[in-house]
Formats: structure tokens, sequence, C-alpha cells
């Protein structure tokens, strides 16, 4: 994931994960380098691999990951320090995401619960959902435009479910059209009720939610692609475009 830098004054820093936290520079020769590798591990030995991460967008040098060791890490990215550490979830964690602003994040993991912090009080977190049988929750995406929204995915199912955090535990809708695993989700990056999900049924489905709290029984715009979808973007500087990635292909597609 590039920095999420807005101004342009920033170092082109594109930050990975696996075993750890990598950050590397593109430099003004064109070439990638290594600028930083960080463990939050106290032993050397020995470093949990991280399921996820997410940069701020409102202050770039915040960084989240998530592990499969039960915490989530928000590192400052300046002085290459963890900002905190925490005992997120009871299992593993799958996915971290921040929400607009620098303060609020939220995670997802295999005991099921959906959590939500606050950089200024970690003492508590709250409980956004739970899924009934405690089925692993994979990943959660939050809505830039009204940040009250989440949407969330749970292991291997085609059902897609909205949370409204100012009403917890119960969804605000369950998006039910895919025949099979939804594997990726994404907000449009310039509309609060637009949503595009993907599943191993090879479909792309956009989601027009500007009629909650009334259900929503079909997708907006559908689009069949020739084998099972793993992953996409929704591009936040030309939001008429979606990339959709599937089998060892990738498609950009017009909205």
């Amino acid at each position: 994931m590039w920095i999420p830098d807005k101004s342009g004054s920033r170092l082109d820093l594109l930050a990975t994960t696996g075993d750890y936290l990598r950050l590397w520079e593109l430099t003004s020769q064109k070439t990638i380098k290594l600028k930083s590798l960080l463990s939050s591990s106290k032993s050397t030995e020995f470093c949990a691999p991280l399921s996820s991460f997410d940069w701020n967008e409102s202050d770039p040098t915040l960084l989240a990951t998530s592990s499969i060791d039960t915490t989530c890490t928000i590192w400052n990215i300046e002085t290459q320090q963890p900002k905190t550490q925490l005992i997120a979830h009871d299992k593993e964690v799958f996915d971290v995401a921040f929400a607009r602003g620098t303060d609020l994040f939220a995670s997802v993991g295999a005991d099921g619960s959906l959590r939500m912090f606050d950089l200024r009080n970690l003492e508590h977190s709250t409980i956004i959902y739970e899924t009934p049988q405690f089925t692993p929750l994979l990943r959660l995406c939050w809505n830039k435009q009204d940040p009250n929204y989440l949407a969330t995915i749970q292991q291997d199912s085609p059902k897609i479910i909205i949370l409204d955090i100012r009403v917890p535990s119960v969804p605000a809708a369950e998006l039910v059209f895919h025949k099979s695993a939804v594997n990726g989700i994404a907000w449009a990056p310039h509309s609060s009720c637009h949503i595009c999900t993907v599943g191993d049924d090879k479909q792309a489905l956009i989601w027009d939610l500007s009629s909650l709290p009334k259900p929503i029984e079909d997708p907006l715009l559908t689009y069949g692609a020739d084998a099972e979808i793993n992953q996409l973007n929704w591009s936040s500087s030309q939001p008429d475009w979606i990339a959709i990635a599937f089998g060892q292909g990738l498609q950009i597609l017009k909205v």
C-alpha cells in the first residue's frame, strides 16, 4: 500500500506486511530500497505473521497492523516505534482499518467479533458486532464518506453485513445476492451510499444503500468475470474505475 500523501510533500513510501512490516522508499533514481523493517515482537527469534494493515489517510505517520497473535499495533513511522500495542481479540486478528480522521480504528478476527477502538482512550473497546455462531470475520471496510457505517464479511459466507456504529450488535443491512463466498468489499470513495463486493461466484456487484433502513434486495449493477474474484480496489483519484483480480488476471472496470 502506498502512503496516502495527498499533499505530495512526503517520501514516496510503500508498505508491505507478511512476517514483518516493511517500508520501502521509491528514490529519485526510480529505484526501490528497503527503508525500515519493523517488528513489535520482543523476541528476536520469532515474529507472529501479520494478517493485514491500514495507513491513516488523515495522519500518514500512523499505520496499523493486525496479527494472528491476537494483537493490533499502531506504528509511528517517523519514529519507527509502536505508538501502542493492544490485545484486540480472543483469537487471531484478520483485518484492521482506520475510520476517517486520526482516532478511530476497528478490527475483526477469528472470534467472530468486530471491535472499535479510540486512540484517545484505549482502556476500553466497543464490540460493534458478533456473529451468532462466532463464525470468523475476515475483512472489514470503513465508509470514509460516512464513518458511521462499516461493512464486514464472514468466513465462507455469501452475505455482506452493513453495520451502523451508533446501533451496535444489530446489522443495519444484510446484502444477499452472491451465490458463493464473498472475498472483497470496497466503499465508493466519492459516495456514502455505494459499495462494491466481489466473490467466488465470479461476480462484482455494486449496491445502492441510499434507501436504508429499508431492506436492500438487489444490487444496482452486476458484472461477471471469468473466474473467482479474489480482490478489488475502487480508485479514489478516478472513482469511475474499479480494479478486480481473478485467476491470473486483472481487469479495470468502468462504473
